[in-house]
């Protein structure tokens, strides 16, 4: 039986998160302006310039940085991206450019040129992957050996493994395939205030699994809680699909029924239209979150038959250039946790690489 009136001290839990990420959807609808940032055609010109010089030098994507792509007045929009990322609102939806101006290898070089001025790419799977392709490869989640975005299904709300998650639309689905974000300082806000009992229990050691994707050496899950209080900030890590399947592991931490209530209300919160806000990219938009204090999800999505017109979006995991200290549990997903230098897959004798098409 739950014990629902055992309630913690609020002084014994993180204090309420007073600040712009803690945000509710439906009011953020009602003022995009907050959150959209237009190119003009002058600074969509000055980042295919960039591209096209780093593609006449090398046709090898992951080859771009911060130094090669040369970038002159829309530096002050990066900047000022980068910091509504770490200390905004956490998200930014980025429109102009045109997506059949440009071929394939033109805008991974311009998406990834500029995700490159505000920090490093990441490995996304063992395979080495900084650029990442995000397509239905009519896979199923129950799948142990899945991972979720090779599907069509919904996701859920949840976090990726990097400071920066972004992505780049090339096509969108025939119908569904939006994108919800939800401010994971809120979620905490009203547990904190609604569910404190419940909320306890995500400053466990929860058990996520890594789904095969395993760094040499480690355990094929990590032990991180959902919310995690380090140097007076909130960091949040979650995949309900993920923790549910770790309790195949015969030593991971094994989840009470106080444990499963707690992640019901979290994902029951994460789903209040109230609190999370929808969107949907269309081809040329580039998205840009902050995976420790933003969650993210996906509507399941009807696509084509021609595959040239199927649902497609490229990604990149970033970490910050400048950013928080991470608490150092996050090693076990991380790997490193030194700013700049963090998240993604770590795996010996893999080199990064950045394929135009899924692999």
């Amino acid at each position: 039986m739950l014990d629902t009136q055992k309630k913690p001290p609020l002084q014994q839990l993180p204090p309420v998160q007073v600040c712009q990420g803690a945000w509710y959807g439906d009011s953020l609808k009602a003022d995009p302006e907050q959150w959209v940032m237009q190119l003009s055609s002058a600074e969509v010109t000055q980042l295919a310039g960039a591209a096209d010089r780093c593609l006449e030098e090398s046709q090898d994507i992951s080859a771009i940085n911060k130094g090669n792509f040369k970038l002159t007045s829309l530096l002050a929009k990066i900047e000022f991206l980068g910091t509504q990322l770490t200390s905004g609102l956490g998200f930014m939806l980025i429109k102009g450019i045109e997506r059949d101006q440009f071929s394939t290898a033109q805008l991974a070089a311009m998406f990834y040129g500029f995700g490159a001025h505000l920090g490093n790419a990441r490995m996304q799977n063992g395979k080495g992957h900084v650029l990442g392709h995000v397509r239905d490869l009519n896979k199923r989640s129950d799948d142990p050996s899945v991972r979720i975005y090779q599907t069509n299904e919904r996701q859920s709300f949840h976090t990726d493994s990097a400071d920066i998650v972004a992505l780049l639309c090339l096509n969108k689905a025939k119908s569904g395939g939006e994108s919800l974000l939800v401010s994971a300082l809120t979620v905490f806000n009203e547990m904190r205030e609604n569910h404190s009992e419940l909320l306890a229990c995500l400053l466990d050691p929860i058990a996520t699994d890594r789904r095969g994707e395993i760094p040499q050496g480690m355990d094929p899950y990590f032990s991180i809680p959902v919310f995690n209080w380090y140097q007076d900030k909130l960091s949040t890590i979650y995949q309900r699909q993920y923790i549910d399947s770790a309790q195949r592991f015969d030593d991971a931490f094994k989840l009470s029924e106080q444990h499963i209530a707690a992640l019901d209300k979290f994902d029951q919160l994460c789903n209040d239209p109230q609190l999370h806000l929808r969107m949907q990219l269309e081809p040329g938009d580039m998205q840009f979150v902050y995976n420790h204090n933003l969650l993210h999800d996906r509507t399941a999505f009807v696509d084509y038959a021609q595959p040239e017109k199927r649902r497609h979006l490229l990604r990149l995991w970033i970490s910050a250039a400048q950013d928080r200290e991470l608490p150092p549990v996050f090693k076990q997903r991380y790997g490193s946790i030194e700013v700049g230098a963090r998240g993604g897959m770590q795996i010996r004798g893999v080199q990064p690489c950045a394929p135009l098409e899924p692999v």
